[in-house]
């Protein structure tokens, strides 16, 4: 979408950031203040954003909301590393070649495995290398997890709300650090961005991170203590520029 730009290893920073809570989450002020900031320093700004969301939910937001366009995606709680073009969401097979090995199309046996499991209700959406499902605390019997484990897979709840299940050893950690080796970015000009448990493996992954003001208390907690992630008071899209100050990463917009 950018093609005009510098490559993104040759930027001074990078943001790889989740979106719902996060790049999505604070006021319509500090939103307007990150993206317009973003927008404004795109020779000197990477973009990538590594969420739980699908290609077709990214593209919509970008296209209809007006978020800025990432040059990457790292998707599908890091089953998806794919490459933002003109005509689209382009998977890289190259890095997704161990993530397609670790599902092994396991798909019809976690639906078989689970199916009218309490608590869970089973996502719509046709993913390609996991399986995820609505979670309601309250019913959910945890014994999801055996069963899931069982299959050699690995499952994440996060936010009390999402119960995923993941190919073993995938996730938004593995996969973020994946994309940036390729890329050949410098790990100390990234900022990872995150809210709850699904970052967590991003978050703690080694490069420089930040968990948002108001993020999952179970994610804070998990977090204690890792020297390289900076926990923001300020919410959202305020919380990033605030890490961004913190690691002097970038020059800030005026007011930041």
């Amino acid at each position: 979408m950018h093609s005009s730009l510098p490559p993104i290893a040759a930027r001074r920073f990078t943001l790889a950031t989740d979106l719902d809570g996060t790049f999505l989450g604070g006021s319509d002020a500090d939103r307007a203040r990150l993206y317009g900031w973003i927008e404004a320093n795109r020779a000197s700004i990477g973009l990538i954003f590594v969420t739980g969301r699908d290609p077709a939910f990214i593209l919509s937001m970008c296209r209809e909301q007006g978020l800025p366009w990432p040059e990457y995606v790292v998707g599908d709680v890091g089953t998806t590393i794919a490459e933002v073009t003109a005509n689209g969401i382009a998977p890289l097979p190259g890095l997704e070649a161990e993530i397609a090995a670790a599902w092994a199309d396991s798909g019809p046996r976690v639906r078989e495995a689970l199916a009218g499991h309490p608590g869970l209700s089973l996502q719509p959406t046709p993913f390609r290398y996991r399986v995820s499902y609505d979670l309601d605390a309250q019913a959910f019997n945890p014994s999801a997890q055996a069963k899931v484990e069982a299959l050699g897979l690995d499952w994440l709840v996060s936010d009390d709300r999402f119960f995923d299940v993941l190919p073993k050893g995938i996730s938004k950690g593995p996969s973020i650090r994946r994309l940036v080796a390729h890329l050949g970015i410098p790990e100390d000009r990234v900022l990872c961005a995150g809210d709850t448990l699904n970052d967590l493996s991003m978050l703690a992954s080694g490069l420089p991170a930040v968990a948002v003001g108001k993020s999952e208390p179970a994610l804070t907690r998990a977090l204690a203590g890792v020297r390289t992630v900076h926990h923001a008071r300020a919410p959202g899209a305020a919380g990033i520029l605030e890490a961004v100050a913190a690691f002097d990463l970038h020059a800030l917009p005026n007011g930041a």
